[in-house]
């Protein structure tokens, strides 16, 4: 599962490096030049992790920190307040990582895929885009508004996200959701596939393989942005 990674600074040069570097390494990034900024996009969900400046223009970071951690989002503190002090004070508040600048981009790197391999294993959440879901709470969100969906739409989705990419035939869609065997009537998928992309606003997304079934594309370049 791709990690959407929050970036929360304003220093654009070191803003620009990280982006950079995390989205070669696969992960989806979205970039915040100041607190506020970063506040209104922490309130909009659907983060696995943010990289968090401490000198932050409008909403300091230590606040910013404190905000992240009442939503239990992870943080890794980047921050050129490398004194003691300084690095005790954000992991007492809850960060889960402490990196001083200036740094090496290969401890960058080795310091997200840490934090991340110890809190996404503990979650259920999947992410793909704009749109989340916490499995352990049965909900989905789409840019931090909740999408009401059916059981049976749930469970559509949730096997369509954990096999993305993957062209997946309708008798195994059909028998993984509704737990009975597959007699070759599509009607009843085929309705809960196109309510799930009306609800999702992915009509390019859960994409119609001829003769098979559907596959959920989130291949680099496809669908919506």
């Amino acid at each position: 599962m791709m990690a959407r990674i929050l970036i929360v600074e304003d220093d654009a040069s070191i803003s620009g490096l990280m982006f950079r570097t995390l989205k070669s390494e696969g992960y989806e990034c979205v970039l915040a030049g100041d607190g506020a900024e970063g506040a209104d996009w922490i309130e909009k969900g659907g983060f696995d992790l943010v990289l968090l400046d401490l000198m932050l223009p409008k909403i300091d970071g230590y606040t910013l920190l404190e905000y992240a951690r009442s939503v239990e989002l992870p943080a890794i503190i980047v921050s050129a307040m490398g004194q003691v002090e300084d690095r005790i004070r954000g992991l007492r508040m809850g960060a889960d990582d402490y990196l001083c600048k200036p740094f090496q981009i290969g401890e960058l790197l080795a310091r997200v895929e840490s934090v991340l391999r110890r809190t996404m294993k503990e979650s259920n959440v999947l992410t793909l885009g704009d749109v989340t879901m916490d499995e352990a709470a049965r909900t989905v969100r789409k840019g931090g508004d909740e999408v009401i969906l059916t059981v049976k739409e749930f469970d559509l989705l949730k096997t369509l996200m954990h096999n993305k990419n993957v062209a997946l035939s309708r008798a195994y869609l059909y028998e993984t959701v509704w737990q009975e065997p597959y007699l070759g009537e599509t009607r009843t998928l085929d309705n809960h596939i196109q309510h799930l992309r009306k609800k999702l606003d992915w009509e390019d997304r859960i994409q119609t393989v001829f003769r098979i079934g559907y596959r959920l594309n989130f291949g680099e370049g496809s669908g919506k942005a």
